[in-house]
């Protein structure tokens, strides 16, 4: 397991990676302030908040969801400083270019210089995060002595499959990486990573990356972006419990759930080693805590607070 959910400053997960190429572009070129969007819960937001609050820069998030506010994730945003604005679901589906067009106006006003990051970080910019991941990845498998793996991460905005893939397929091209779908479809993601690389070889053309290595598996959605099954909650206590590894219920549960399933059935039967990329999103178990009490009380195991005496 590659530990990103360590990376960074408040635990800020696999995001960290991405922002740290657009705080460069941003001090380069004047940017003072960050506008970007997500769910209420979105570890790209809160990590984007955090960096802001590092660098001296104004910060807004757009989200999607409905007042009032939950804590985890949301909590944090505030607690950062940034501006939080909560938009109706459909609003924020249909309009979501206009909101955050307004927005950049509206900081123009102020008199900042603002930069609008996409969902999740994911472009041509924030695929660099991983491109420099899959090269510090790589050395990690050099001195554990591994030659070619499977390397599986969550894939929700497709940055960092993206550039995971661009990275691995440019530096150690006998290795795969494989994105477990937390929404949308296969193609979806086959598209949105294409489209990323495209962007990137605009400006260094020597990146290429043959569609084929573009691997997702969209079976372990469940009912959608943000919502978890039961198995899913099971699965987060049991490495929690068993090794002291938390997984989130948006992202790497429901990854690694799909990847322990897959194993169970026979998947990958030639494959000697895999790595599974923990991305980080501690915080947005909080909003989860029912499903995960559930998960406990099945299993019979008691948090220290609820057993008697």
């Amino acid at each position: 397991m590659k530990r990103d959910d360590l990376t960074g400053s408040t635990l800020t997960g696999n995001k960290v990676r991405k922002l740290e190429f657009f705080a460069a572009h941003a001090r380069e070129h004047g940017y003072t302030s960050f506008i970007t969007c997500g769910g209420l819960q979105s570890n790209h937001a809160r990590a984007t908040a955090g960096v802001c609050a590092q660098l001296g820069l104004h910060c807004e998030l757009v989200l999607r969801g409905r007042p009032p506010l939950e804590g985890g994730n949301t909590l944090l945003d505030g607690l950062f400083g940034a501006r939080v604005n909560a938009v109706e679901p459909r609003e924020y589906v249909a309009n979501l270019d206009t909101l955050l067009t307004a927005a950049a106006e509206r900081h123009r006003q102020l008199g900042y210089k603002p930069l609008v990051i996409p969902t999740g970080g994911s472009n041509g910019l924030g695929i660099w995060g991983y491109i420099a991941g899959a090269e510090e990845l790589i050395h990690d498998m050099e001195n554990a002595s591994i030659k070619t793996a499977l390397v599986v991460c969550a894939t929700g905005s497709g940055g960092t499959q993206a550039g995971l893939t661009a990275g691995f397929s440019h530096l150690s091209p006998e290795s795969h990486v494989l994105g477990m779908a937390v929404c949308d479809d296969e193609d979806y993601f086959h598209q949105k990573v294409q489209e990323d690389m495209e962007e990137v070889k605009a400006h260094w053309p020597a990146l290429n990356c043959a569609p084929e290595r573009i691997l997702t598996n969209d079976s372990y959605i469940g009912q959608g972006y943000g919502l978890a099954g039961p198995e899913v909650y099971k699965t987060i206590f049991e490495l929690a419990s068993l090794e002291g590894v938390v997984l989130d219920p948006v992202y790497t549960g429901k990854a690694f759930y799909g990847l322990i399933t897959e194993l169970s059935k026979g998947q990958y039967p030639d494959t000697k080693d895999i790595i599974f990329v923990h991305t980080g999103g501690v915080f947005g178990i909080f909003p989860h805590e029912q499903g995960l009490r559930e998960a406990m009380n099945e299993s019979g195991q008691q948090p220290a607070a609820y057993s008697e005496g």
